[in-house]
């Protein structure tokens, strides 16, 4: 592996946590048997343990005994209800659900600093470890991280920065990607149903077809999100869902689709919601049908304070390489929970490389696995950029 640090290294233990992980995944607010696991190896490292934080959250904590700034590092614990195809060994052996999106590495990593932190304390300061339930969100749903903030996670006293990373198939195992501003993209998904009037299909006139205003809708969104975009506006549009209709002899009343708009500007997110609506406004009115439009799910860019980014990137090239500190300077569509602590603390959200050099099988997709190398990676690379962090006594102020 092309400038892989030779001090880096992944522990068996690790690896057999995060293969056990991957064998039992659980869905959003059941990581019953992942947090009893988790609290287990915390415990048994030395750190205090509050569990039951939005059901299955946890909070570990380290405290130095003198004066420092305080850092939380945030993992996320669930899996997607995604059938696992890989052939491996610590394949999914729940059907249905796997762990897709790389939530078991986070985990594992969050762990592995956890550890090392125990066994060598830092000087100065206070560090905390949080493991959150629900990061991954049906349409309507409540989030993980929003669960633990209103559960009180933080007891009233903010910390003074919060890191976090997320498993990145665009990059090779053995760097780290760090985005110079946004880290995860805003986020809004939408619900729109329409409502007709039913009506054999003999006798289209008298109904109101829901299922064809649903079509020209589908077509309708994605030409004006098209046309609504200007040179340089950064955004992604999805219908993901259509439902509708009962029988193949009915004119439909009722039908209904979900998607997605995924922006970066406030200024640009604020336009396409806009636009989204009058579009649907418009195709109702156009067939006579009534409409119910919904947003959910509504989530802000993840915004890397800037104090952040350049710790971040010396550790980076200090550990690994100026080769293998990636300055990413586009931002992704993606989107993470992990923006509602951004809001509200100094934030650092970082790109694990997790790609062996082949083909790897993008986030969300039943194939995706991870060279487990990268664990070792994540583990150092947190570790080091917490330890410079408190050992520099700076108490990062919120970026532009």
């Amino acid at each position: 592996m092309p400038g892989f640090a030779d001090s880096i290294e992944t522990p068996a233990e690790l690896i057999a946590l995060r293969r056990e992980l991957h064998r039992w995944p659980e869905l959003r607010f059941q990581e019953h048997r992942t947090a009893a696991a988790v609290a287990q190896r915390l415990l048994a490292a030395g750190c205090s343990v509050r569990s039951g934080i939005a059901g299955t959250g946890l909070l570990a904590s380290l405290d130095s005994g003198s004066p420092g700034p305080h850092v939380v590092v945030r993992a996320d614990l669930d899996a997607m209800p995604i059938a696992d195809l890989k052939d491996a060994p610590y394949a999914s052996a729940v059907p249905g659900v796997a762990h897709a999106c790389g939530h078991d590495v986070h985990t594992v990593v969050a762990l592995g600093v956890a550890q090392r932190f125990a066994a060598a304390p830092p000087p100065r300061g206070r560090i905390s470890f949080l493991f959150q339930p629900a990061e991954e969100r049906p349409f309507g749903e409540p989030s993980g991280a929003r669960a633990m903030l209103d559960g009180g996670v933080f007891e009233g006293a903010l910390p003074d920065a919060i890191l976090g990373l997320h498993c990145w198939p665009d990059l090779p195992v053995g760097s780290i990607g760090i985005d110079e501003r946004i880290a995860m993209g805003a986020k809004d998904a939408f619900r729109i149903a329409f409502r007709g009037r039913a009506a054999h299909a003999a006798t289209p006139s008298r109904g109101r077809d829901a299922v064809l205003g649903i079509a020209q809708l589908v077509t309708a969104l994605h030409q004006g999100f098209a046309r609504s975009l200007d040179p340089g506006d950064l955004a992604a549009f999805n219908v993901g869902t259509i439902r509708g209709g009962r029988s193949q002899s009915v004119i439909a009343d009722e039908a209904e689709v979900t998607g997605t708009l995924r922006t970066i500007e406030p200024p640009v997110r604020a336009r396409l919601r806009g636009e989204i609506e009058r579009i649907a406004e418009h195709v109702a009115g156009l067939l006579a049908l009534e409409r119910d439009f919904a947003w959910a799910d509504d989530m802000p860019a993840i915004v890397n304070d800037p104090r952040l980014v350049t710790i971040a990137t010396g550790v980076a090239t200090d550990l690994l390489g100026t080769a293998n500190a990636r300055v990413l300077t586009r931002p992704p569509m993606t989107s993470d929970d992990f923006a509602l602590f951004a809001e509200l603390v100094p934030a650092l959200y970082l790109k694990l490389g997790i790609c062996d050099g082949g083909p790897c099988p993008s986030l969300h997709s039943g194939a995706f696995d991870v060279d487990e190398r990268a664990i070792g990676v994540g583990v150092g690379m947190l570790h080091a950029t917490v330890a410079r962090l408190l050992a520099s006594g700076i108490e990062p102020g919120r970026g532009a």
